[in-house]
């Protein structure tokens, strides 16, 4: 079962292309023309095992507001249109993962339904070149777009760090509830 796909956004804000492999080994290929956003896309993947391509232009020179969206927004499809009818997959799972004095908690699952519960204090507007107010926002255009149920929440001193930890536990979640674990749709109605 081919669990790949190829997604493309264009705007008058942005320009995406997102290639997604659920099946992969966790290679990647990032340029958002944001670099902490591509560093943590890169941890993503890397924990995830999924290989991703994204490829993303937008007017970062006004902020990083619209390119943040509007990667999430993609990579959100894509996850969906990679999944399929979801045949088989474990649906919902968890992680916890700390970052030195940060500790970040996510939990998804791939219900068909659209929703984020997010609990998250930053103490600075930035981490580099990446506003910590489109961290949360990033997750709730995932969240929506993959029609997935996501709830986030981190704890800690370090910014870089939370965020770090909140990609890394999103990653290690996503890859266990995509696992082909039997051969039905994991839910009493029969379609997710």
């Amino acid at each position: 079962m081919n669990r790949e796909s190829k997604i493309q956004r264009k705007t008058s804000e942005t320009s995406i292309i997102v290639e997604l492999d659920l099946d992969g080994t966790g290679q990647y290929q990032v340029e958002t023309g944001i670099n902490f956003l591509n560093h943590m896309l890169e941890s993503f993947t890397r924990h995830s095992l999924f290989d991703l391509k994204v490829e993303a232009q937008g007017d970062i020179e006004i902020d990083d507001h619209h390119t943040v969206e509007d990667v999430a927004i993609v990579l959100g499809e894509a996850l969906q249109e990679a999944l399929g009818n979801k045949k088989g997959i474990r649906r919902m799972a968890h992680s916890l993962v700390p970052m030195d004095e940060s500790l970040a908690m996510v939990a998804v699952d791939l219900s068909g339904r659209s929703y984020s519960v997010l609990d998250m204090n930053f103490h600075q507007d930035q981490v580099g070149d990446l506003s910590t107010e489109n961290v949360g926002h990033f997750l709730e255009s995932l969240a929506q777009t993959g029609k997935m149920n996501l709830h986030a929440r981190c704890e800690g001193e370090n910014d870089h760090h939370q965020v770090e930890a909140i990609f890394k536990a999103l990653a290690r979640a996503l890859h266990d509830a995509t696992r082909v674990v039997h051969d039905r749709v994991p839910s009493t109605k029969g379609v997710i």
